[in-house]
């Protein structure tokens, strides 16, 4: 755990599942620059935590047991309250995306994910507010888009050697829409080879989300993988 320092990014993690509010509280404290400022379990929660609390930026799930978490952004911007948010949820609705962007979300991280991956987009943040630093001048259209792209910015290297985004994209649609499914019912679904799609099941398994169960029948237990990320 990082040591508190003055100018770090204070986050409040608001995810009202407690094992997976820990995990993100822990991934916070392990990006340099980053302090966990508090969880909140549920909107309300959340509210009454930012209104006593100093917090410069809320990892925000959108599943909460008393609201949905863009209601907390629309409580935000109506008490002009200083402070950015970067949903951390499973849910893909293209609605909850647009409206997430018009209620000006800097980013988007999609559950299940590694500590690689949301490291890369706090760093990605860290390096925006840095850009666009009260006592900082904007040059012009050419820095001003600079430091947009930073939030855009295609980060390389997050997955293991040998698995794509888009695969994984896929194989997570399916296992969310079935909800439990074997590698060899992945793989005809996919269309990828049972080992090509135990690896990525594994994956899933391995940043969150996705558990791993037996699955008893007739024949030898098999392995079952069961989606378990909430929206």
């Amino acid at each position: 755990m990082n040591a508190p320092v003055e100018g770090d990014i204070r986050v409040l993690v608001v995810e009202d599942e407690p094992l997976a509010a820990q995990t993100h509280g822990e991934y916070v404290e392990r990006v340099p620059g980053f302090r966990l400022a508090g969880t909140a379990p549920t909107a309300q929660a959340a509210i009454a935590f930012l209104r006593g609390n100093p917090v410069d930026v809320v990892l925000l799930d959108f599943n909460l047991p008393d609201a949905h978490g863009l209601e907390i952004c629309r409580a935000l911007r109506a008490a002009r309250a200083d402070v950015d948010v970067i949903a951390v949820t499973a849910n893909r609705d293209l609605q909850s995306v647009r409206s997430a962007v018009s209620l000006g979300v800097v980013q988007y991280v999609l559950k299940p994910f590694s500590f690689r991956s949301l490291a890369d987009k706090l760093l990605q943040y860290k390096e925006f507010r840095i850009q666009l630093r009260a006592d900082g001048r904007l040059e012009g259209q050419r820095d001003i888009d600079r430091a947009f792209d930073t939030l855009r910015r295609s980060q390389v290297d997050t997955l293991p050697s040998g698995l794509s985004p888009e695969t994984l994209d896929e194989v997570s649609r399916v296992l969310r829409d079935v909800l439990r499914v074997s590698a060899l019912e992945m793989a005809e679904k996919v269309g990828v080879s049972r080992v090509t799609a135990r690896r990525y099941l594994e994956h899933l398994v391995e940043v969150g989300g996705v558990e791993r169960h037996q699955r008893h029948g007739r024949g030898r237990p098999e392995v079952e993988y069961r989606w378990t990320a909430k929206s």
